[in-house]
């Protein structure tokens, strides 16, 4: 049962970030995508980088604890996603990088607070999906 509020709140964060993103300008091309080694929350175009965006949600956290679930591990699995994701459209030439959105509720907030983190960790390597 816990499993489904986490879900939902996970969810509601995502659609918050989705409209979060938009406003500022970025074309979504998908939502959870799903792949043998993960899923990428939202992946979306800022002019002409990709942009892979992990979403954190939280109620009655900081920003800064939501920052601090995307550990060393689950970077690396988002970035095995990702070029998974870019391999399969033939884009792996393309420039990308990654994002965090936090997005935090209070007990007494209607609407969540959203921060969004560009360029929240690296990829070491060189070449275009590294930069």
């Amino acid at each position: 049962m816990k499993w489904i509020v986490g879900k939902l709140l996970g969810d509601a964060g995502e659609r918050q970030a989705v409209r979060y993103l938009k406003r500022q300008g970025y074309r979504i091309l998908g939502r959870q995508q799903r792949s043998r080694f993960g899923e990428l929350d939202i992946v979306a175009l800022d002019r002409q980088q990709i942009v892979f965006v992990e979403v954190k949600t939280r109620r009655g956290a900081s920003v800064e604890e939501a920052l601090e679930a995307v550990t060393p591990d689950k970077q690396r699995r988002i970035v095995r996603a990702a070029r998974a994701w870019l391999k399969e459209r033939r884009q792996l030439e393309r420039s990308c990088r990654f994002d965090v959105v936090a997005v935090i509720w209070t007990d007494d907030d209607r609407s969540p607070t959203v921060r969004h983190i560009r360029h929240a960790f690296e990829v070491p390597g060189k070449g275009p999906f590294f930069g």
